[in-house]
């Protein structure tokens, strides 16, 4: 019997319990999932902080904190080529074979309906809260962000100093003049 594979892109900047409670729903409908670490070319950037490398981390120790087969996923970084009409093409090429897209981005359910592929809106889970946007938005507050993420994150971001590189990052440059 052929598996059922679905695949979800995001950008993962960091990962958050949005992200995993997504992930169980679309496992409960498919026997594998892709999740592409999307942007994977982009990091230490205000929006973009953490590497595709960190991000896989994330992603893997947050799913095995969840007690996830690990034979029902595949974590796989994909660059943006800025080509949208070849985008799909790119991400087959990546990826192994799947049949259900789960998108919320209206340019990527665009772009795969085009190409046949059956598109699934993923449920959205406190969409306020449970955001990349607002984890990045709390810790440059000194806001509670650690009950948005995953155990995991927190160890993760601890150990490569996450919060002082976001810090950093959006400090304003200080001119000589």
């Amino acid at each position: 019997m052929e598996k059922i594979r679905g695949i979800l892109i995001g950008r993962m900047q960091p990962v958050h319990n949005g992200h995993m409670q997504v992930i169980d729903k679309i496992l409960d409908e498919v026997d594998e999932i892709i999740i592409g670490i999307g942007s994977a070319q982009l990091s230490h950037e205000l929006k973009d902080p953490f590497t595709a490398g960190e991000r896989i981390v994330m992603m893997s120790q947050a799913l095995a904190e969840r007690d996830v087969d690990s034979s029902r996923y595949y974590i796989i970084p994909m660059q943006d080529i800025n080509f949208n009409a070849i985008w799909v093409s790119h991400v087959k090429m990546l990826t192994p074979p799947f049949s259900i897209v789960y998108s919320g981005n209206p340019l990527v359910k665009q772009l795969f309906q085009e190409e046949s592929f059956e598109v699934r809106q993923p449920p959205l889970y406190d969409r306020l809260h449970l955001s990349g946007s607002e984890v990045r938005r709390r810790i440059l507050a000194g806001e509670n962000w650690q009950e948005l993420v995953p155990n995991s994150t927190i160890e993760l971001l601890d150990e490569i100093n996450g919060v002082e590189r976001l810090k950093n990052l959006s400090q304003k440059e200080v001119s000589d003049i």
